[in-house]
């Protein structure tokens, strides 16, 4: 009987035991199931930020500044100033020829010749020695709208910068912003400071900015004239005669890029800093002139239309030059009407006679 008992039991256990192991198995499954799901979750979403690393940041924005003009503050209407320059200067050196942005060399009586130095931007503390006016100075003037600094006029100056209303500043009147070096030989030893000939402005009723100065377009990327459709000559020595007796010479100078400046076959420094005079562009503009009275005083027909060349980085292009009337701005251009536009740098404008037999090589 024990024996049917402990098989019956047995018999129980069996069952029991198979049961078991049925929930265990099916528990085993499910919980391999929902390991399977939450590994190939987990892959997904780890493949997911994987692939958000991988991507490459988007590249910077690149942001190119302008290049600036060096010659002068192209942003500013601070007005241009002209300052009437001594050409026969006797014992005095010139000063302040080489912050000029641009300067005219003209011819005057007796084959002489003055400047014109325009400056804008700067604040030049010696330009000198100062000399007196001579009417076709102010049409040149009155294209860069600037105020008109000189020490005394011709009969025709006077005139004409009372009829022209030219805004000006006149030492024999105004003595103010000049001084007189002592160490020099009068007339050759007026001179000035930007800071006396504005301090002096501030007192009078001149406007001191102007919407209308500029004359020239300017490159920050070099001009290269060899480059152009027309062949240029080669420049590396211009010689420019005034008269017999009075004659400018320019010289490249390849290593720095520009045209040293002589006069009479002399080097011209600066009074100041000892530094040989030295130019980017040069503009030889022939123009036609004549004897007005028995001083020799000079009259130039700066209205029209003429020739000429424009000198920069080693080569020289012929030019043509037009002004409609004496306040007009001269226009240069190329001979294909092409207007010009030069080298970031101080200009000469050499304003010639007609008949002036230049030399370029």
């Amino acid at each position: 009987m024990r024996f049917d008992i402990e098989e019956e039991g047995s018999e129980k256990a069996k069952k029991k035991s198979s049961g078991n192991q049925s929930i265990y198995m099916i528990l085993a499954g499910f919980f391999i199931v929902a390991a399977i799901i939450l590994i190939v979750t987990y892959m997904i979403l780890k493949g997911g930020d994987n692939s958000k690393q991988q991507t490459p940041p988007p590249a910077p924005t690149q942001v190119t500044e302008t290049k600036k003009l060096e010659i002068f503050d192209e942003d500013s209407n601070e007005r241009p100033i002209a300052v009437m320059i001594d050409n026969a200067i006797g014992d005095a050196k010139h000063a302040g020829l080489q912050e000029s942005y641009l300067n005219y060399e003209i011819i005057v009586e007796g084959g002489l010749t003055r400047i014109m130095a325009i400056y804008k931007d700067k604040d030049v503390n010696l330009i000198g020695p100062i000399r007196s006016s001579r009417h076709y100075f102010l049409d040149y003037a009155l294209e860069s709208d600037a105020i008109y600094v000189h020490y005394g006029w011709s009969p025709y100056a006077e005139d004409d910068i009372s009829k022209l209303k030219i805004d000006n500043i006149n030492g024999l009147t105004d003595p103010t912003p000049f001084r007189r070096d002592n160490n020099s030989e009068a007339p050759h030893n007026v001179f000035t400071r930007m800071s006396y000939v504005k301090n002096f402005l501030s007192s009078t009723s001149y406007n001191l900015e102007s919407s209308d100065w500029k004359l020239f377009n300017y490159s920050t990327d070099p001009v290269d004239l060899s480059a152009m459709n027309t062949t240029p000559l080669e420049a590396s020595k211009v010689n420019i005669p005034y008269s017999d007796n009075e004659y400018r010479t320019y010289a490249y100078d390849e290593s720095n890029e520009y045209y040293i400046r002589t006069s009479n076959g002399k080097a011209q420094y600066d009074r100041k800093t000892g530094t040989q005079l030295h130019y980017k562009n040069v503009i030889i503009e022939k123009v036609p002139n004549k004897t007005l009275d028995s001083e020799g005083r000079q009259e130039l027909e700066t209205t029209g239309k003429g020739t000429g060349y424009f000198i920069t980085n080693g080569y020289a292009l012929p030019i043509t030059w037009s002004k409609e009337t004496r306040d007009a701005k001269t226009v240069y251009a190329y001979e294909d009407g092409t207007e010009l536009t030069l080298n970031d740098g101080n200009t000469f404008v050499q304003i010639v006679p007609t008949n002036s037999h230049i030399t370029i090589n």
